[in-house]
């Protein structure tokens, strides 16, 4: 198990100011670990990354509203995840890790505590592809819960898993532009395989995780044609978070610069709010 490096403590303050109502789609809280302890056999450890810092970075950005997707570290154990939300008084919602026995019970009370999603991961140095029986079955299961799924891929394996993608009955959401590597162009395969899956009306994308997708590193400008790209597909269909803080990247980028790295995506300003304002609420406060 390796030990992770924290977030960059000194954040600056973004040149562009955020909309009313901006959500942060993805970001993540860690323990603390005194209180919400680790899953035992985690792939790596981070430092705490709790409630109370991840509301002094948004109030610094200028998020009024944000999305806790749950960290591989606390596995199926989401109470720091659903005490974040409690917390936030509905202005946060929340994507969930759920065991495969999990009861309809259950399901409901993550629903109560602010869960809109269940999140699959499929990264192979995070334990790879979950039982895909299993996978259908919870994926039918959040159907009547009007939910999502979240799915975290390697980019390569975005065409291996197209068909089942495509098939999805619910609204399906890609992390981080699915990993893609600027080094290989837009032309490269798992990118235009992403950006086919974009015409499905159900398919969403975060324009997340410049970080991760970047191959020259900061400031991470050689991701910007892949945003673009995708923001263009779909722009109804499109997210975007910091990804605070930022577990396993080469690089640990400054959480204000890359609020202003997300107004180089686009020049149209109500393209912007979409992405930051309109989406986020259709998909996450539709109940509201």
């Amino acid at each position: 198990m390796k030990t992770i490096p924290g977030p960059d403590p000194n954040p600056v303050k973004p040149r562009y100011r955020l909309p009313p109502l901006a959500c942060d789609a993805h970001c993540h809280i860690y323990g603390p670990a005194a209180k919400f302890p680790y899953a035992p056999g985690t792939k790596y450890l981070p430092p705490d990354a709790s409630f109370e810092q991840m509301r002094t970075l948004h109030a610094h950005l200028g998020f009024e509203r944000a999305v806790i997707v749950q960290p591989n570290p606390h596995g199926t154990d989401n109470r720091a995840t659903l005490d974040g939300l409690a917390r936030s008084n509905g202005a946060y919602r929340g994507v969930a890790v759920v065991k495969e026995d999990i009861t309809d019970h259950e399901l409901e009370s993550l629903d109560q505590g602010g869960i809109r999603a269940i999140r699959f991961n499929f990264v192979r140095h995070l334990g790879g592809a979950p039982d895909l029986p299993t996978f259908e079955r919870m994926v039918a299961r959040i159907k009547p819960l009007g939910w999502h799924v979240v799915l975290h891929f390697d980019a390569q394996d975005v065409p291996v898993y197209s068909d089942l993608i495509e098939r999805m009955p619910v609204p399906f959401v890609i992390d981080h532009m699915a990993r893609v590597q600027a080094a290989g162009g837009l032309d490269q395969k798992p990118f235009q395989t992403l950006l086919q899956l974009m015409k499905n009306p159900l398919a969403w994308v975060k324009v997340s995780g410049a970080e991760r997708v970047s191959s020259q590193g900061p400031p991470f400008h050689d991701a910007i044609p892949f945003a673009r790209a995708l923001m263009e597909a779909a722009p109804d269909r499109v997210l975007w978070g910091t990804d605070w803080p930022h577990p396993n990247v080469q690089w640990i980028p400054n959480d204000g610069e890359l609020v202003d790295l997300f107004a180089m995506f686009s020049n149209d300003e109500a393209l912007r709010r979409k992405v930051l304002v309109d989406n986020p609420a259709r998909l996450y406060w539709n109940d509201a």
